[in-house]
């Protein structure tokens, strides 16, 4: 298998992933969000926020973008692949927190690309929602409004 001598020799070479981390600035605190992570004191909230949301934009008729994922992954290992992106636990901890006000944007930072799926799925979360989600990932600033990017979906 080819991912799996790719990441012997990284492990061989002593090869370091960047792992992927969002920030979201909350009542002058920033909190930090890594995909899966469980450390963040209110935890079982944010997940069953965004557990919440992505069943509201499912509604909506969002299908997750299962492009980047590994194709040897179950279906439901898959789906909390996608689901608990940093950035996506970045935008239910910010909608939870409700200090945020309703109509002000929630602004991520991310230190990766962002995914086409976390793309696709906060097009479909500002329609939830009924706010701005700017995301400022590596390359540029991406601008969710009533389901569209600023991107065009180029990026």
């Amino acid at each position: 298998d080819d991912v799996a001598e790719l990441r012997k020799m990284m492990k061989d070479r002593r090869v370091k992933k960047i792992g992927g981390r969002s920030w979201i600035e909350v009542q002058g605190k920033v909190h930090v969000f890594v995909a899966g992570d469980w450390k963040h004191e209110r935890s079982v909230e944010i997940y069953h926020k965004l557990e919440e949301l992505m069943g509201d934009i499912e509604k909506l008729g969002y299908v997750p973008v299962w492009d980047e994922l590994l194709h040897n992954v179950g279906e439901e290992k898959s789906k909390e692949a996608l689901w608990y992106h940093s950035e996506k636990l970045a935008v239910a901890f910010g909608v939870l927190c409700g200090s945020i006000p309703p109509g002000k944007a929630l602004r991520i930072v991310k230190n990766l690309r962002i995914c086409k799926d976390c793309h696709e799925a906060f097009k479909y979360m500002t329609r939830v929602l009924d706010r701005e989600i700017i995301v400022r990932d590596v390359n540029r600033y991406h601008r969710f409004v009533n389901g569209d990017c600023t991107c065009r979906d180029i990026w």
